[in-house]
């Protein structure tokens, strides 16, 4: 149970939040709303009650952010004191970006407090190499390209029948997730799929609106839906947004865990929850969930090699859709798209990092933690915001 000291914190920090992200949506006009991906600071906001703490301008927003970081100090929750002076910081690395003061390194640094490099050449290649020897234990040929083409053939499910394969693995999604996590609601309050195409992600949780909005464009197959389906809903996003919603109207939540907010301390860890899923679950039958796992976080890598080809060392953005081209082994030319929206948004360009760093973050902090422990880490993760260093204080 937190202290109310660190709950009252909360509802400061929430309002203070809100703020900056109304600065950021005043600054920008009706670019801040249109499109697929708002460019907000503040992407999900739970509350119905928190109003926004007026600032004047982004100074005056740096002056309040620095002063909590200070507060932040004496809350008695040690995981509460480091994720509070990391949210804090991460803000005020805002602010600066927002003022023009930051470069793409120190953008990687001081939103998300994970090392500003992308995926190394040695890490991609381990990578390649665990994939090529599952595809030829599976029986595929060739270099490891024609192995990863010939296997997602096998494997694609036309876009017609996207929305029955995946209905069907939510609803085995949200039966295994409940034998682990108890979720508040019945399972009509769940969530349903909407195709989409030309738009700048995989796939988005809509919460509020109990929607999953997935892209159609790049090739999809049945163990990429799987893990789709884990990672937006059961027990991914979905489950993260209700346990929060419900944990702070019972009083176990604090209020900052009403918001979902992108560059900052917890985008790491709010996409390692979702991407550890399919441990939580342990929903890996075979050699071609593997694969899938291993492709999604060869691509999380991926994406960090192309927006830093693109922002740290000013490629052109011809140059960089090559190289993401050649570097791909799956998903076609609409998954480079997808990719290539994403991070040319200045407002997302860094939170691709937020997939590379998050699963890493989570996965061993769950391998540690003894099977009969593991309810209790649940709990500590999803009703509660964490940045990777707090995760790891969970004792």
């Amino acid at each position: 149970m937190l202290s109310d000291a660190t709950l009252h914190y909360a509802e400061d920090l929430t309002r203070a939040l809100l703020g900056v992200d109304a600065l950021y949506v005043a600054e920008q006009g009706a670019a801040a709303t249109d499109g697929p991906l708002p460019e907000r600071l503040v992407v999900l906001n739970m509350s119905t009650t928190h109003a926004p703490e007026p600032f004047a301008d982004y100074a005056e927003a740096r002056a309040r952010f620095t002063a909590l970081q200070a507060h932040a100090a004496a809350l008695p929750e040690a995981d509460r004191r480091v994720y509070y002076d990391q949210c804090c910081a991460s803000t005020v690395a805002f602010t600066h970006w927002r003022e023009g003061d930051l470069p793409f390194r120190e953008q990687i640094a001081g939103f998300l407090h994970v090392p500003a490099a992308p995926a190394s050449d040695a890490e991609l290649d381990a990578l390649r190499g665990e994939m090529r020897a599952i595809l030829t234990r599976l029986g595929y040929a060739g270099d490891l390209p024609a192995q990863a083409a010939a296997w997602e053939e096998r494997h694609r499910v036309p876009p017609v029948d996207v929305p029955a394969v995946l209905d069907a693995l939510l609803s085995e999604a949200w039966e295994r997730t409940v034998q682990h996590i108890e979720i508040p609601a019945p399972q009509s309050d769940g969530m349903r799929v909407v195709t989409e195409t030309g738009v700048p992600y995989n796939a988005r949780c809509n919460y509020p609106e109990r929607k999953v909005h997935l892209n159609v464009d790049p090739v999809l197959t049945r163990p990429g839906l799987k893990h789709l389906a884990i990672h937006e809903c059961y027990p991914g996003h979905y489950v993260q947004f209700k346990l929060r919603e419900v944990g702070y109207a019972r009083g176990t939540a604090p209020a900052d865990s009403l918001l979902s907010v992108v560059n900052t301390a917890s985008s790491s860890t709010f996409e390692g929850i979702a991407d550890n899923g399919m441990a939580v679950l342990d929903w890996v039958e075979d050699d071609d969930d593997r694969f899938s796992a291993l492709m999604t976080r060869y691509r999380s890598g991926i994406g960090t090699g192309a927006a830093w080809r693109w922002h740290a060392l000013g490629w052109p953005e011809t140059d960089v859709g090559g190289w993401l081209r050649g570097q791909t082994l799956v998903g076609g030319e609409g998954w480079v798209a997808n990719r290539m929206r994403f991070i040319a948004a200045p407002g997302r360009c860094a939170l691709i990092w937020s997939y590379w760093q998050g699963e890493p973050a989570v996965a061993s902090v769950w391998e540690r933690v003894p099977a009969d422990r593991r309810p209790e880490f649940l709990r500590f993760l999803y009703e509660r915001m964490h940045s990777p260093q707090s995760v790891a204080l969970f004792e």
